[in-house]
């Protein structure tokens, strides 16, 4: 059995105003003092392929227009709606007011493991990424409803905080399919 790969013009693929007209799942991603802007640029990419509701820019977060971030976003700084905030106790603030759940993606004492989170089918969810060397800040985490953890077995017990995202943003996108 041969697999053809796909064209692009076979791929389906939305304009800008087809997808800002689509529903998007009640999600927002919150980057919490992200220091590099090609980490940015992937949180647009896959908030674009998962229909992220928004994406909230925090502290030393970069923001667009940005020559980095365009290098990994590939457009989709167009399509995701993006906020940006001085601090990410106020994003918290802002969507804890509406009634989201907000989840630290960190390693801490009580976490809930990646595998064991079953998103509501009405829930809202916010989930807070960190800085990419010291994590969700310890104030932040202080803010949220609980913190997930994604299990991992090797020696450094770390993944780039794009890859964690990839991962958080598709176990909880496919539980809702």
């Amino acid at each position: 059995m041969m697999n053809r790969k796909l064209l692009n013009e076979e791929l389906n693929r939305k304009s800008i105003d087809e997808f800002k007209d689509t529903a998007k799942y009640p999600v927002v991603v919150i980057l919490d003092n992200i220091r590099s802007a090609l980490n940015v640029g992937s949180f647009f990419r896959t908030s674009d392929a998962f229909l992220i509701n928004s994406i909230y820019l925090c502290g030393l977060t970069a923001t667009p227009p940005n020559k980095e971030i365009y290098k990994t976003a590939l457009g989709s700084t167009e399509s995701v709606n993006w906020k940006y905030f001085e601090t990410t106790p106020s994003a918290v603030a802002e969507l804890k007011k509406n009634n989201y759940t907000v989840i630290a993606i960190e390693q801490v004492e009580d976490k809930v493991f990646l595998n064991d989170f079953l998103p509501q089918p009405n829930g809202k969810y916010a989930f807070i990424f960190g800085n990419e060397v010291k994590g969700v800040d310890q104030s932040v985490i202080d803010l949220c409803d609980f913190c997930i953890e994604i299990p991992q077995f090797g020696f450094k017990h770390s993944l780039n905080v794009s890859v964690t995202a990839g991962i958080v943003l598709w176990h909880t996108i496919s539980k809702w399919l």
